[in-house]
């Protein structure tokens, strides 16, 4: 950056991770622009505010930015309570985003639609590493902007590509045509979402915790809308890995929601459909029929699809990346959080030596860094961005110490909803305050005994 020292960090996201890369930005003396698609700082966080973590508020706030706050007089919420969504937005994120050292730097409705160098496509190379970013940004007002940056930390994260519902990574034939029967993948179907789930037939597709969670919910409503019919489909030949560790779960509330989820199967409250991979989708008078590569087919009213999600990369096309060619991480991170392999425990610390690309100064941090690994925690995130602050400050020493402890406490679902950091619901109050919890970073998956985060094979 010694050539654009004058230019402010162009941070791309203000979610958790993207906050904190602008709280770790300030206090190495850089200026952080932030840009925001949405209307407020975790706008996709807002999307699932009814789903409780996993993993407690200890390790779900950043070190930099707790500094920032506690020069306001705010207070830190009980370290070992499992906040919801909402709880991590109106207790943290909105507090942060709102101090006026980072409410000057937060631009809000700016959706980043490219990033490139300023006057060079990627096929050029001279004076490449010395010229500055531009970032092309379509703000609220309608209009679109191009902004010049010294570097750039894409913290935008994975909500708004989810992965589509057909086999082979491809839509299922019908997909597009029947979108408006598809819902997002974390409804609130007992509260904000319910009028389009009570009373109906709804597909719950995927085999990780957004499944998890919607299906329990949607149990719940069921008890007060009894005509609400709930099926489960998933790939695999049984739904033992979601189910987890049941009493043996090294943290119990994990537990409890699997043990849950297979008493109301079992009890016939909830249908599941195994080995069923989605062929097509067709539009029926009364709702959707959904087949099955091997011929079956359900009619359904709505589908919920829990089928994980994967990087927006189009937006850097014109950068010089440097991508693992099945997870679509950086090179050197993808082997180490490869779901086939790894488990969010077992994903070692690293920080921007991993995180580059050929691309001098930009670095892609936070859920979209794992590209379409599930395995991510917010604790990881936060250590990404402080070694990547320091070696845009050009504290390598700093940049290349990274330290963090997450543990092997169990596997991550390839169909999570989101990062393993998040959800969890059905939980009891007991069990979160219990000596028996885990002092350790939490973990989206169940524990299945598997030395890794995918296969059923060991």
């Amino acid at each position: 950056m010694e050539s654009a020292k004058n230019l402010p960090v162009a941070v791309i996201g203000a979610g958790p991770i993207g906050l904190a890369a602008a709280a770790h930005l300030l206090e190495r003396g850089l200026e952080p622009v932030i840009f925001e698609a949405g209307h407020s700082a975790g706008a996709a966080i807002e999307q699932w505010r009814h789903i409780r973590l996993f993993s407690p508020w200890r390790f779900n706030i950043d070190a930099a930015a707790v500094r920032l706050l506690e020069q306001t007089g705010w207070e830190s919420p009980r370290p070992t309570a499992l906040p919801y969504g909402g709880e991590l937005i109106d207790n943290y994120l909105t507090p942060l985003a709102d101090m006026p050292v980072m409410a000057s730097r937060l631009q809000t409705g700016a959706r980043v639609i490219a990033v490139t160098r300023l006057g060079l496509d990627k096929t050029h190379v001279r004076d490449r590493d010395t010229t500055p970013f531009l970032v092309r940004v379509e703000h609220a007002n309608g209009e679109t902007r191009d902004h010049v940056v010294a570097a750039v930390v894409d913290a935008s994260g994975t909500w708004s590509t989810r992965n589509p519902l057909g086999t082979s990574g491809l839509p299922a034939i019908g997909e597009e045509t029947v979108a408006d029967r598809i819902s997002s993948p974390l409804p609130d179907v007992t509260g904000r979402d319910r009028t389009s789930f009570a009373g109906r037939r709804v597909l719950v597709v995927g085999a990780g915790h957004s499944a998890a969670n919607t299906l329990i919910n949607l149990a719940d409503l069921s008890k007060e809308e009894p005509n609400t019919r709930i099926l489960w489909a998933v790939r695999g030949g049984s739904a033992d890995k979601v189910y987890g560790g049941g009493a043996a779960d090294g943290l119990p509330a994990r537990g409890q929601l699997g043990a849950r989820l297979r008493r109301l199967v079992e009890a016939g409250s909830i249908e599941l459909h195994t080995r069923f991979g989605i062929a097509g989708l067709k539009t029926l008078d009364s709702g959707v029929s959904v087949e099955s590569v091997d011929g079956r087919t359900l009619d359904v009213d709505v589908i919920v699809p829990c089928t994980g999600f994967r990087p927006d990369l189009e937006i850097l096309r014109e950068l010089r990346l440097n991508l693992d060619p099945a997870v679509e991480a950086p090179t050197e991170l993808g082997p180490l959080i490869d779901p086939e392999f790894h488990s969010c425990g077992t994903v070692p610390p690293h920080g921007a030596k991993l995180l580059s690309h050929p691309e001098k100064d930009f670095y892609i941090v936070g859920m979209k860094s794992y590209g379409r690994a599930p395995t991510f925690l917010l604790a990881t995130g936060y250590e990404q961005v402080r070694s990547v602050a320091a070696a845009l400050a050009g504290d390598h020493e700093a940049a290349d110490l990274v330290q963090l402890e997450l543990p092997e406490t169990g596997v991550c679902s390839t169909d999570a909803g989101t990062s393993c950091d998040v959800p969890a619901t059905g939980i009891d109050e007991e069990a979160e305050l219990g000596c028996c919890a885990s002092p350790e970073p939490v973990l989206i998956g169940f524990p299945t005994g598997l030395a890794h985060g995918r296969s059923g094979q060991s």
